[in-house]
């Protein structure tokens, strides 16, 4: 899980500077359609709304309504082990919003992570996929959980050396960059004759610990060799590592997305 979200930094805006040593046709071009840019009325409603706080849009039903696309339409046999579709994640029940154990993402990050599989396989590697867009509503579910300080029923698996309360917000925050769907959890399989079986990073996915941190100086050489061949490999293909967890990973999108969807998956 990704539960912390990190802004992403202003890009540099034209101004007067860049604008100079243009010729004067070119100039008052500009000038004309600067102009009717100030003279057009400004976006008013839930659509301006939308764009300017980063809320779903209200159209938005389905995941491919806001340009999401199925991973298994690109490869049909990737490894899903959707773990918030069902009971086996830190809160011990299936999450609101996973009604199918399917992985959307924005196209351009679909296209990318199914580069990054063809490209493990000539390795005899495959990823096995744990997340991908989250419903903004999953994550409200998450942070209900974790005020709930009297179930404690996956502590040992999951946060053995923590207090549930202090969960909230180093591992767990009110927003995610999943739900804008271009960030993806995953790890490493290693296949052969006798079918495939996870490489050993370390720690299990979603472990509330520092030692889940990529480069935690904690793990053995071939934990560290594992996370690194993960992150080497994404990063050829445009993925960029949380390092606070080994198994988080956002496609560097141009412009980066802004909205944060509650759409389910079904």
């Amino acid at each position: 899980m990704a539960p912390a979200f990190r802004s992403e930094p202003p890009r540099a805006l034209a101004g007067p500077r860049a604008r100079r040593g243009l010729s004067g046709p070119v100039a008052a071009l500009l000038g004309m359609l600067l102009c009717s840019a100030c003279t057009s009325p400004p976006q008013s409603g839930p659509a301006a709304r939308s764009a300017a706080t980063g809320a779903p849009q209200a159209h938005a039903s389905t995941p491919e309504s806001v340009g999401m696309v199925d991973i298994r339409q690109l490869v049909p046999d990737i490894d899903l082990d959707i773990r918030y579709a069902g009971p086996h994640n830190f809160t011990g029940r299936p999450v609101e919003g996973y009604g199918a154990s399917k992985c959307y993402l924005l196209r351009p990050a679909a296209e990318a992570l199914r580069d990054v599989e063809l490209a493990l396989r000539r390795e005899e590697l495959r990823l096995r996929i744990f997340d991908c867009y989250r419903p903004a509503r999953a994550v409200r579910q998450f942070v209900r959980w974790a005020a709930d300080t009297g179930d404690q029923s996956t502590k040992a698996a999951y946060y053995p050396a923590l207090d549930k309360s202090a969960l909230v917000p180093d591992y767990i925050s009110d927003r995610s960059g999943h739900s804008k769907g271009a960030t993806v959890d995953l790890t490493l399989l290693r296949c052969g004759d006798g079918g495939c079986r996870p490489l050993d990073m370390g720690t299990a996915f979603d472990f509330f610990d520092p030692r889940a941190n990529t480069d935690h100086p904690g793990i053995d050489p071939g934990q560290r060799d594992s996370r690194a061949r993960l992150r080497d490999t994404m990063a050829r293909h445009g993925f960029e590592n949380y390092p606070m967890e080994w198994w988080h990973y956002t496609f560097r999108l141009e412009p980066p997305p802004e909205a944060f969807h509650d759409v389910p998956v079904r």
